[in-house]
């Protein structure tokens, strides 16, 4: 009896398994990411992904010491910063919206404003917006975004929030991220592989221990 109710278990999920396996992701126009200052990816560097929510504390910790090893490393380093809303963080997905948003009017603000999110980190977090609608959140968030972008692009931010382009490249952005088996931010990839410590910053010794070999093999 118990080999029959096994059988019909497995039978059950191997059924549930390839119907999903079936259902195509959404396929971007380009490939989802942020590439900082614009560094050509595939070539002689090495590639670091870097998976972050703007509302997570410990992808704020991880930014600096990667940007001290971007400078370090110059041409031979590449980052590809994907956002990743973690669905805890009330706010976080509005913030990668914000920074599509941002990418679609002026490319030069979209890391700037990641800084911004990051400096400012704590005033969106659950607690202290938990009493402000979702249209309040959308216009502080936007005057923040006004800080990268310029001082005359506040209306076309908030029209981005109308757009239902940056609301598809937000949702793209999360669905790339549970594609590769994200599960939570910093997360990174270093050509192409994860690394074993993600989830918790990286500092700048850690990432020369890292991609000082790598340079030595090529």
């Amino acid at each position: 009896m118990e080999s029959a109710v096994v059988a019909s278990l497995l039978l059950f999920l191997f059924v549930g398994w390839s119907h999903v396996a079936e259902a195509q992701l959404p396929i971007p126009a380009k490939i989802d990411g942020f590439v900082y200052k614009r560094a050509p990816v595939w070539g002689h560097s090495v590639v670091v992904e870097a998976f972050f929510d703007p509302m997570c504390p410990d992808s704020r910790d991880s930014w600096p010491p990667l940007k001290k090893a971007l400078k370090h490393y110059s041409s031979r380093l590449s980052v590809v910063v994907h956002p990743f809303p973690l669905p805890y963080h009330s706010n976080a997905f509005i913030a990668c919206r914000a920074l599509h948003i941002a990418n679609k009017l002026n490319t030069s603000s979209t890391f700037p404003l990641l800084e911004l999110f990051f400096k400012h980190q704590e005033e969106y977090y659950n607690t202290p917006t938990y009493n402000m609608s979702r249209a309040s959140i959308i216009h502080h968030i936007s005057k923040l975004a006004v800080r990268a972008i310029g001082k005359d692009s506040l209306s076309a931010v908030q029209s981005g929030f109308n757009d239902s382009q940056t609301d598809a490249a937000a949702r793209i952005s999360f669905k790339y991220g549970c594609s590769r088996g994200v599960t939570g931010t910093p997360y990174f990839f270093v050509n192409g592989m994860p690394l074993s410590n993600s989830g918790s910053a990286l500092d700048y010794k850690g990432w020369k221990g890292i991609i000082d070999p790598l340079l030595g093999k090529q």
